[in-house]
């Protein structure tokens, strides 16, 4: 099954990402290498910046909605992510066959 995506949201007519707290740090921060080690430390520095951030959840919720995969987006992990976005998934796709199942009856 293909995975079909809505884009209810133009992500960029808000133009968030203008408003970001990461947008004059150095990019490198936002996309560590590994998870252990400094790397630890550098996700948690990273994660620090999005927490003071005004825009922390339309970063996640575009992160979430475009499947970023790799580094630190919305103050979430790669693996916090994924974890976020499957039950992201399982949401759409129960709200897409509700809706399916409601307009056949």
């Amino acid at each position: 099954m293909a995975l079909m995506w809505n884009r209810p949201i133009e992500w960029d007519a808000d133009e968030w990402r203008k408003l970001a707290a990461c947008k004059d740090t150095e990019p490198d921060l936002f996309f560590p290498v590994g998870t252990t080690g400094l790397a630890i430390d550098q996700i948690e520095a990273a994660k620090q910046v999005c927490y003071k951030c005004e825009v922390i959840e339309p970063c996640l919720d575009f992160a979430i909605a475009t499947n970023q995969e790799s580094g630190i987006w919305g103050g979430t992990s790669e693996e916090e992510r994924h974890h976020l976005r499957k039950v992201w998934l399982a949401t759409q796709y129960q709200s897409n066959h509700t809706d399916n199942t409601q307009s056949h009856q």
